[in-house]
C-alpha cells in the first residue's frame, strides 16, 4: 500500500469516527448490554462500526451483532480475570499502546500528521485508550489461562479426522517446500568511500547551519523519512537496526551524531526529543550502491558455493547457514516457511503463494535439484544472487493423515481449545447477570447470551 492511501485510510477512519461521534450525540448514554456490573456504551458498538465501514467494508447492520458479541466476551473473560487475581502491568498497556501508536503513526507519515488526524496529542490518545487496552490485555490472558496446557494425542488427531464428513475434507493444492541460498556484493572500504565523504559532506553542511529538514528532503535516500524532513517519530530501539540504536539512544536532544554505517547505508542523525524509553530522531542515509567489482565477486563467491552443494561436497543447510546473507532464512537451513502459518512454523507452502521469481526457478525443478544462481532483486531492492533448492512437491490432493498429518494436528487442537472455551462460556453465561437492548434481540450471534442466566438474560427496554 502507497504512503498515499495509507494516510486517506487513516483519515477516512478518523473522518468516520467524528462523523459516528456527531451522530451519536442523541444515544450516547443508550446502554447496549450489561455483564455483570459492567456495561457496554451503544456509542462503543456505533465507534468500532464506524471505522468496519471506513476500512472499505460493505454496510451490513449484522455487523454491529458481531460487534456486540465480542464486546460481551471480553467483558466476560475480563470479569472472571478480576476474580481470579489476574492482572496486567502498567509496562504491558504501555508497550501494547506504544506498539499500536508506531503503528499509525508510520502509516500515517509521522507522529505530527497522526495528531492532526486524530485532533489530539498522542499523549490524549493513548490515556484515552487505556482502559479498553487493559480490559482487552485482561481478557486474553484470561482466555490463555483457561486453554493453557491444551494439546491432542496423536490418537486424539485420528478420531478428529474420522470424525470429519468425508464429502467435506478440504482440498489442498500443490505444495512445495522450497530453501535459497543469497550472497549480496560486499564493498571493500575503498569502494564504499564515495558514500561515506557524501553523507560527510551533507553532515557538515548541517553542522555550518543549514537547515537539517531541508537537506533531508533534497539529498536523503531514505524514501520513507525524507518527504518529512528525515523525521521517524517516536520509537523504542528495538525498532531500528542495532549500529542505528546504539547512536540514537547514546545522544542527548539536540545533539548531531557523526556518519555512521549500517546494512542500509551511511547515515548521521539528530535526536530531537527522548520520552522515557522512546526516542524521536531524524536521519539522512545514503545509500551504498554495488560497483561492477563488487558484484563480481558475488557472483564467483555464489558460483563457488553453488558446485560444491550440487557436487554434494555439502549438503544445502549447512551451506545456507554458512554462507548466506538472508538474516530470515540463514538459521532455518535457508528453509523458506509459510508466513502465512507462522505459529506451526510449516516449511510447506502452497505453490501459488510463492513469489513469482522463487516460483519461475522451482518451475521446472525435481525434487531434490537446484536452480543455477541468477541475480535478482529483493523487496528492499537491493541486488544481489541466489540460488534456489526444492526440497519436496507435494501433488494437489485431499487431506489424509499420512501427507497432512501436521495441519490435521493444528485443526483438532483449535477444535479441543474451542470446545474449552465454549464449555467455559457456557458455565459463567449461567451464573452472570446478562441483559441485552432489545435492538439486538433479533441478532444470530447472540441467540447463545440471551438464554436464561443467573441475572435473566432478558432484552433491556
Amino acid at each position: 500500500m502507497s504512503r498515499h492511501s495509507c494516510i486517506f485510510l487513516i483519515l477516512a477512519i478518523v473522518g468516520a469516527s467524528n462523523l459516528s461521534m456527531a451522530q451519536q450525540a442523541q444515544v450516547i448514554d443508550k446502554v447496549a448490554a450489561m455483564v455483570g456490573s459492567n456495561i457496554i456504551l451503544q456509542s462503543e458498538i456505533e465507534m468500532q462500526y464506524a471505522q468496519y465501514l471506513a476500512q472499505g467494508n460493505k454496510a451490513d447492520e449484522d455487523f454491529k451483532c458481531y460487534i456486540l458479541q465480542q464486546q460481551l466476551t471480553q467483558k466476560l473473560l475480563a470479569q472472571q480475570a478480576a476474580i481470579d487475581s489476574i492482572d496486567v502491568g502498567e509496562s504491558e498497556v504501555d508497550d501494547n499502546i506504544n506498539s499500536r501508536l508506531r503503528y499509525m503513526s508510520s502509516q500515517a507519515g509521522g507522529q505530527e500528521r497522526l495528531e492532526r488526524f486524530l485532533n489530539r496529542s498522542l499523549l490524549q490518545y493513548k490515556e484515552e485508550m487505556r482502559p479498553s487496552v487493559y480490559e482487552q490485555l485482561k481478557a486474553n490472558k484470561m482466555q490463555q489461562n483457561i486453554v493453557s496446557g491444551i494439546d491432542v494425542t496423536p490418537l486424539e488427531v485420528k478420531r478428529y479426522f474420522e470424525s470429519l464428513e468425508k464429502d467435506s475434507l478440504p482440498y489442498f493444492n500443490t505444495e512445495v517446500e522450497v530453501g535459497e541460498l543469497v550472497v549480496y556484493p560486499q564493498l571493500t572500504r575503498e569502494e564504499k568511500q564515495q558514500y561515506r565523504d557524501r553523507a560527510e559532506e551533507l553532515r557538515k553542511q548541517i553542522a555550518d547551519g543549514a537547515d537539517f529538514a531541508t537537506i533531508a528532503r533534497l539529498y536523503s535516500q531514505d524514501g520513507g523519512s525524507a518527504p518529512y524532513g528525515g523525521d521517524l517519530g517516536f520509537s523504542t530501539r528495538d525498532r531500528y537496526v542495532k549500529e542505528f540504536s546504539a547512536v540514537a539512544f547514546r545522544l542527548k536532544p539536540g545533539e548531531l551524531s557523526q556518519v555512521f554505517e549500517s546494512e542500509h547505508g551511511f547515515h548521521f542523525l539528530e535526536v530531537l526529543e527522548r520520552r522515557g524509553e522512546e526516542a524521536r530522531v531524524r536521519h539522512i542515509l545514503i545509500q551504498i550502491k554495488p560497483t561492477q567489482a563488487s558484484l563480481d565477486r558475488a557472483k564467483k563467491h555464489i558460483d563457488s558455493i553453488y558446485e560444491n552443494v550440487a557436487a554434494k561436497k555439502l549438503d544445502f543447510y549447512t551451506a545456507a547457514t554458512l554462507y548466506s546473507d538472508n538474516k530470515e532464512t540463514k538459521y532455518n537451513g535457508g528453509m523458506l516457511l509459510n508466513m502465512e502459518n507462522q505459529q506451526s512454523r510449516t516449511t510447506l507452502i502452497p505453490a501459488d503463494k510463492l513469489d513469482a521469481s522463487v516460483f519461475t526457478a522451482i518451475d521446472t525443478l525435481q525434487p531434490g535439484q537446484y536452480s543455477r544462481p541468477a541475480s535478482f532483486t529483493d523487496q528492499t531492492n537491493k541486488t544481489g544472487y541466489r540460488f534456489t533448492y526444492l526440497k519436496s512437491r507435494t501433488a494437489p490432493h485431499q487431506a489424509n493423515l499420512e501427507q497432512d498429518f501436521a495441519k490435521i494436528k493444528e485443526a483438532a487442537l483449535d477444535d479441543k481449545i474451542n470446545r474449552k472455551l465454549s464449555e467455559w462460556f457456557e458455565g459463567r453465561r449461567k451464573v452472570t447477570f446478562i441483559n441485552i437492548n432489545d435492538a439486538y434481540y433479533d441478532c444470530d450471534d447472540l441467540k447463545i447470551w440471551l438464554k436464561d442466566s443467573g441475572g435473566e438474560a432478558v432484552a433491556q427496554q
